[in-house]
């Protein structure tokens, strides 16, 4: 198998759209990603994987910090903004428990890194959840290279 067959299989996965958020020395630095998930419930844990390229990979082992601000549907901008994909486009932070996130994403996650593990060509950061603020809005999803919403099936009986 080669490198583009494994990331269009990847690609099959449908996930949400997150922006992860660190701050080193007063300055706030996001990254598009989607490699994220829970971990434990008992204690809260979420674990989030940034490659060994990604500018915050460093700033995130400085900081000992993080944040995972799942995106709305109406945040595809955003996305692109910390995807690299929009220029010269500045963003106002908010705070959660102290740590940089993102107004009006449907869910904010605040965390302190409590290990981290290098695998491949990525390390994953295990994060302890320290705070969360919830939205109620629909989620912006991602599906084979492209952003996609949710659409409401009827019930089947």
């Amino acid at each position: 198998m080669d490198d583009r067959q494994f990331r269009t299989a990847m690609g099959r996965f449908a996930t949400g759209v997150t922006v992860i958020a660190t701050e080193v020395e007063g300055e706030a630095h996001g990254m598009t990603a989607n490699a994220f998930m829970s971990v434990s419930l008992d204690p809260k844990l979420v674990v989030i994987s940034i490659g060994e390229k990604a500018k915050i990979l460093n700033k995130i082992k400085e900081s000992g910090i993080f944040t995972v601000n799942i995106l709305a549907a109406d945040q595809q901008e955003m996305s692109m903004i910390f995807a690299g994909q929009i220029k010269d486009r500045q963003v106002e932070f908010g705070r959660l428990d102290n740590k940089p996130v993102l107004p009006g994403a449907i869910a904010q996650v605040a965390c302190e890194v409590s290990a981290e593990h290098v695998e491949g060509d990525h390390t994953l950061f295990i994060g302890k959840v320290t705070d969360i603020h919830l939205e109620e809005k629909e989620p912006l999803i991602f599906f084979n290279g492209k952003y996609r919403s949710l659409e409401e099936q009827p019930a089947v009986l």
